[in-house]
Parts: C-alpha cells; structure tokens; sequence
C-alpha cells in the first residue's frame, strides 16, 4: 500500500485490510526513509537497492509521486525472481498519475478519480469498488481461454479438412467432402463452435492458475500437442474409410463414380463421420490445459449444451433426409453406430493425448523455441521502435524547453525596458505576448527620446537648431564621419578639441538635449 498519509494511519488501514500481519516479516516505512534505502551516496536510484526493499515493502507512507513512480519501476524492471513482475496500480488523485502510467496495468475510479488518473490508466472502475479488479482478472483470463479453445478447434477442422480434400481429390480424381458438405463443415467450425466456446462462464479455479506469461505465444505446447494428437487421429480414421471403407460396411464404393451417379453411401459414412468426430471434439477444446475431465461445468453453459444438441439434430436430418442436394444417401442403423463409435473415440483419444507429457515430444519442444525466438525478435524491435520514439520525444522536449527558455529571457529583457514607458491603457492581451506594444509618448517631455531606429537623423535636428539663430551664428553641417567607437561609459574618450563652442559636436554636450546621440541614451544592461 502506497499513500501520502501519516505512517501510523497506513499501518493501521493496511492491518484492517489484510495486507501486514502480526508477525510476519515485512517493511513499513515513509518516504524518506525509502529513498534513504534505494539512493546511494551521490542520490542516484541503483537497481540492487531497490531488490533488497521491494520484496518485503508491504506501506510506504508519507510518498510523492516520484517514489511511486520509482518503486513501479523498480518492480518492473527487477530480477530477484525468475519470472518478470506484472504490476497493476490503483488511484484517484492527480499525483497517482505517473504510477498509473508507468504499471503494466492502472486502475482508475471512475467516481472519486480525477480526470488526470482515468487518462493515465488502462481500466477504469466505475463502482470504485476494488472487488471489481478480482471480476475483471477473471473476465479477462476466460476471454483468454475462450479465444484460445476456439482456436485449438478451428486449427483442427481446418487441417483435416484441407489434407483430406487436397489428397482425396489428387488421388481419386474426386474429393471425399463435397461443396455443400464443406460450407456445413464450415457453418459449424465458425458460427457454432465460436458461440458454444466464447459463451464458457468464468469460474473461480481462473484465479489459482499463474498468469500467462508476457512473452508466451498464444497457442501452448499443450495445444499444439492436441492439435496435432485429434488431427492425426481424424486423418488416420478418414482415409481409412476412404481407401478400404467399402469392405469394411460391405457396400459399393464411392471412388471412381460417374459424374451424376446418385450419393453413395460409402462417401456418406466418410462426412458423418467426419462431422460427428468434430463435434465429440468440441467437447475436448473445453479444456487446454491438460485437464481430464472434460465434462466438468458442461452443463453450467446452457449454449454449448443447446448447440451441440442442435448440431447432432441437423446432422441427422441432412444424412437421412438431405438427399441429392447434400449428397447423401441414409444410412441403416449400423452404420449409424459405427459412425458414432468412431465420433466418441475422440473423448477417448483425448485422455491419451492429457497423458502424454508435452515436454517430452521433441518436436513440440522444437516448435516451441522457434515461436519463442520470433516472439523474442519481435520484441526487440518493439524495444527498438520505443527507444526510437523516446528519443525523438527527447529532442522535442529539449526544443520546447530552449524555445520557452527564449522566450522568458525576451519577456524580461522587453518588461525592464519598457515598464516606465508603457501605459496601463496601452498594455495588450497576456495571449498576446509577442505583438509589439503600443506606446502613448508625453508630448509635453522631450528629454526622452524614441528609442526606434527611425528617429530623425542628426542632421536634421541640427538644421532645426540652427534655423532659429541669427544667420550670422549659424554653423554649415559638418563632413559625414564614421561610425564612433563604443566604449563602456566609465571612461570617457580623450579630446583635444578647442574650449566648448555653443555648436561644438553634440559628443563633447552631456546637456540632455533632444538632439543628443543615440550612444548616450540609458539601457538596462
């Protein structure tokens, strides 16, 4: 438990909630002590510190958003254990932010949370009850599970089905499943068998598996090991029936036929069995993990019971009934047996195959290190990418950090100049900040000159200075000369000029007159 509180209130909510006890052996310690125990001596974080803490941290009291942020981190990136840690973090106030934002997972109130914690996490709650978090994990392992039984079966169908048509077709010139006989197939490997699988109710033995490893790959070893084990059992029994099914049931076969023969009953016993063996083994992709009891909580699920129900009904209704549209010809009772005989042979194949170990099958084990090295692959260039994307965020704050750096130094540079010359009246908007600011000038003071480039020049002032004196005191304008030298204005520049004269140069005037040059105006330095 992480909070901002006093360490004697956390101690005694984390006693009432359960999570310390007297006795056991764990860490109840603030803030300051924290970052005493994971800082070292020039205050950098080191990993190791962290690893001697984490494990037996059970308050941390008195913490700011950056230990938060630390002790996620930390988790995160620890390796006192052999498997990577799953972090999931719950808040409401704004200072959770960086941890939600950080765990693997971040939990959210939706009544009490502020807008800054929803943005932050990945799930919000909307009852603040922490109660949902134990549904949500359950939820979220059987929509896990769901989508992988689906898979296992679908993998299964669709094998046999492409092995037995391919080869059927390349070796008696004609395919033991015909078009409609397919779209039936695929009617009840898509729709049906999605409906029965993904409508499985969680239960509590969810929540005392292990989670799912981060980098495991969606289909196990022990769903490769059935995938293959129901596919190799399916195989072996269809081309059996397709090569010597004839004399087995003692009726014509159905290779080699003319084209508008009418349906024979060898190619029917191959589709309904091919059918019936696809629904017993929907019963087996219940479970994927090795379990045996495959019936355990069938009839807790209503729909799977009603589909496969329902799905034996059609079966029947097409065999007998289908005809010529189905290429069906009806099948006596025997044969009907025979049939479902076969189809509960996979509950009984399946038993097998939960017996074997999947570590021990060679190929399994080979097949599972290459789907590791591409996931592990993957996830390098992940890391590449979000290094890559961490560093361009980089850049751009380092460039938004110089542009707003410019623009505080030009904002403080523009105040101190023009805050005795600014009028209250004249001063722009705040959002405004860069446009030019208006100035209303006293025309009755003349000692303060303009401070723009586009004053009038000297020589101007001076013929407006002397158009006043009598025409015999008026000086001509002197030569252009260059550009004086600035110097700081303690010292002052040697002359050697004649005693003042009322039109001397304006340099050696220190009068504040109007037309006095610009180098000896004030400017804030």
């Amino acid at each position: 438990m992480v909070t901002g509180d006093n360490i004697n209130t956390a101690r005694a909510i984390a006693a009432k909630c359960g999570i310390i006890h007297p006795g056991e052996d764990f860490l109840c310690i603030d803030g300051k002590e924290f970052n005493r125990r994971i800082r070292n001596e020039k205050g950098e974080v080191e990993q190791e510190r962290i690893d001697r803490v984490w494990p037996k941290l059970r308050v941390l009291a008195r913490s700011s958003p950056t230990d938060k942020h630390t002790l996620v981190k930390g988790i995160m990136d620890s390796t006192v254990l052999e498997l990577r840690q799953v972090v999931a973090v719950t808040g409401d106030g704004t200072n959770d932010g960086p941890a939600l934002k950080k765990a693997d997972v971040g939990f959210a109130m939706g009544i009490a949370g502020t807008d800054v914690a929803k943005e932050a996490s990945d799930i919000i709650l909307t009852d603040d009850n922490f109660s949902s978090i134990v549904k949500a994990v359950m939820w979220g392992r059987n929509v896990y599970d769901s989508i992988s039984k689906f898979l296992q079966f679908q993998l299964t169908v669709n094998v046999v089905a492409v092995i037995v048509a391919f080869t059927g077709a390349c070796i008696t010139q004609d395919s033991p499943l015909k078009a409609v006989q397919m779209l039936w197939v695929n009617l009840i490997m898509d729709t049906f068998a999605s409906l029965a699988l993904a409508t499985e109710p969680p239960t509590e033995s969810l929540l005392l598996r292990k989670p799912y490893g981060r980098n495991n790959p969606l289909i196990s070893l022990t769903m490769l090991k059935n995938i293959l084990g129901h596919g190799v059992y399916q195989l072996i029994i269809i081309f059996t029936l397709l090569f010597i099914g004839e004399r087995i049931f003692n009726i014509d076969s159905g290779r080699n036929a003319p084209l508008h023969s009418p349906p024979s009953e060898h190619y029917t016993i191959i589709f309904n069995t091919f059918v019936l063996m696809q629904l017993f083994n929907e019963i087996n992709a219940r479970k994927i993990h090795g379990e045996r009891n495959v019936f355990d909580g069938i009839f807790a699920n209503p729909i799977f019971c009603s589909i496969v129900f329902g799905t034996l009904v059609i079966q029947v209704v097409i065999v007998q009934w289908g005809g010529k549209p189905f290429s069906c010809a009806p099948l006596n009772v025997e044969q009907w047996l025979w049939c479902l005989f076969v189809g509960v042979g996979e509950l009984l194949w399946g038993q097998v195959i939960a017996t074997v170990p999947s570590d021990r099958l060679p190929c399994l084990k080979e097949a599972g290190a290459a789907m590791a090295a591409v996931e592990e692959e993957e996830e390098m260039e992940d890391g590449d990418e979000e290094g890559e994307i961490r560093r361009g965020q980089m850049l751009w704050c380092r460039g938004l950090n110089r542009i707003q750096t410019q623009m505080r130094v030009v904002n403080a540079f523009r105040t101190n100049v023009y805050e005795t010359r600014e009028k209250p009246e004249s001063r722009n908007s705040i959002h405004n900040f860069m446009a030019h600011p208006e100035f209303l000038i006293n025309d009755l003071i003349h000692n303060i000159p303009l401070i723009d480039d586009t004053d009038i020049d000297e020589e101007s002032e001076l013929s407006r200075y002397q158009h006043h004196l009598h025409p015999a005191l008026r000086k001509p304008p002197p030569p252009p000369r260059p550009a004086p030298l600035l110097l700081p204005p303690t010292k002052a520049l040697p002359t050697t000029q004649s005693p003042r004269h009322p039109y001397q140069h304006k340099q050696q005037r220190n009068t504040g007159h109007p037309w006095q040059h610009k180098q000896q105006r004030c400017f804030p330095r």
